[in-house]
């Protein structure tokens, strides 16, 4: 699986973590390379974004060999690597001030990429911990165990891109962990994106900047025109009435079998009678002569 970009790797994995979207859910970011993938993923699930700021302690004369880390937090978080300071004989006070330094300049980091904003709360939430990638895990596993510290009720490590082996090591860090691709032979996380340049500060505050601000909604599309709804029953057919007066009301039925109330009756004629009194038969039109009558 190639992805065009870590935008790209961010909406696919967003959409694997939905069922998260009703868990109260806050998303934290390795930056830089985190923070694009994370920030789809907050948009997505409408959730705050914030950042886990990870600094490396190496050995003395190893520096890209880690014998700990440190965690940005309310307390200094030092997750050792008892191996690697075994091994390389790192002692306790070089690798305190190691810390120490480096704690400077991860609370430098914050300032430059959240100024002063207060820390994401996940105590008793959802916290999905959100990277481009992952090679080895020793940045990962620290960051792991300084968000474990701040109690969130769910763990979840989400990532675009990992090696199988590394993910079952870090499998007892964490509730869950949802990877889209582990590729083998793994190589590096670059080899997995098109397009894998160098996030600039710029852009890492920018992003962090919108996700503060909630997703804009999608325009919902016109529903179509209802039908209009049919009579659960047959009408009865309604009663012809008699042609409309000149004042526009139809003539209401008489009771009593006469005319319409409100219909005037034509007066009957009286009966036709001779001079003499005798009465006639009603007058009639005349009727033509049968057909061959002289």
């Amino acid at each position: 699986m190639i992805f065009p970009n870590r935008h790209d790797a961010g909406r696919q994995l967003a959409d694997a973590l939905r069922r998260f979207e009703d868990c109260d859910p806050v998303v934290l970011a390795l930056p830089r390379g985190g923070v694009p993938v994370a920030f789809e993923v907050a948009q997505a699930l409408s959730a705050p974004l914030d950042l886990v700021l990870v600094r490396k302690i190496g050995t003395p004369l190893q520096p890209e060999l880690a014998a700990g880390a440190v965690v940005d937090g309310d307390e200094m978080q030092l997750v050792r690597n008892e191996d690697v300071i075994r091994i390389a004989g790192v002692s306790e006070a070089w690798l305190r001030a190691e810390a120490t330094r480096e704690l400077a300049e991860i609370e430098r980091r914050r300032r430059l990429y959240l100024g002063g904003r207060a820390r994401a709360q996940i105590t008793g939430k959802t916290a999905i911990v959100v990277d481009d990638g992952i090679a080895t895990g020793a940045t990962t596993r620290a960051a792991l165990r300084a968000v474990r510290r701040r109690n969130p009720k769910h763990l979840v490590l989400a990532v675009p891109v990992a090696p199988a082996d590394t993910l079952a090591e870090l499998r007892a860090e964490v509730d869950e962990i949802v990877c889209l691709a582990t590729p083998d032979p793994f190589g590096a996380i670059g080899y997995f994106y098109r397009d894998f340049r160098q996030l600039e500060d710029a852009e890492v505050r920018d992003l962090l900047a919108r996700g503060e601000r909630p997703p804009e909604p999608t325009p919902a599309a016109a529903s179509p025109p209802e039908a209009p709804t049919r009579p659960d029953r047959i009408a009865e057919p309604r009663p012809v009435l008699p042609p409309r007066r000149a004042g526009g009301a139809h003539p209401q039925p008489n009771s009593a079998g006469g005319p319409p109330h409100g219909v005037r009756s034509a007066p009957a004629r009286p009966p036709r009678t001779s001079a003499e009194g005798v009465r006639l038969p009603p007058a009639t039109e005349p009727r033509p002569p049968a057909p061959g009558t002289p």
